[in-house]
């Protein structure tokens, strides 16, 4: 029973972090990349290229939260989303207060959880990668 209780967390944890962090990132898609570019990659991080650098944060959250969703590529998933969320926890909000940098940190910390324990029994991973898996 623990172990079913332990799997149905997960994967309601990937569903509710996945399809949270790909909103923020098809935001960004659907939305004015160039000028993301420009005010937050170009003008706060200083970063150079900021366009491809806003694309990639942008479909990182997006791409690598769809990944999380579905438990597919998972662990690969939630580094992407982990590496644009300890990105804007520490650089972009890093001055920031606590109310302002909290959800990066939290996205940021579920992504790591999931990198350490992977999508769970009911991924996609687990059902196409695990030979060994009871019913997984």
């Amino acid at each position: 029973m623990r172990e079913k209780l332990e799997s149905i967390g997960l994967l309601v944890l990937r569903l509710l972090i996945g399809f949270g962090i790909a909103k923020h990132g098809w935001g960004k898609i659907t939305g004015d990349v160039a000028g993301f570019a420009q005010g937050a990659v170009a003008g706060k991080l200083g970063l150079p290229m900021p366009l491809l650098f806003a694309w990639a944060a942008a479909l990182s959250e997006f791409g690598g939260g769809i990944l999380v969703a579905i438990g597919l590529g998972t662990r690969i998933g939630a580094f992407l989303v982990l590496c644009v969320m300890a990105t804007a926890f520490f650089l972009f909000h890093g001055a920031d207060p606590w109310d302002v940098k909290e959800l990066a940190f939290l996205y940021g910390s579920t992504s790591l959880a999931l990198i350490l324990t992977g999508g769970g029994k009911y991924s996609l991973d687990a059902k196409i990668f695990c030979r060994k898996c009871v019913g997984g």
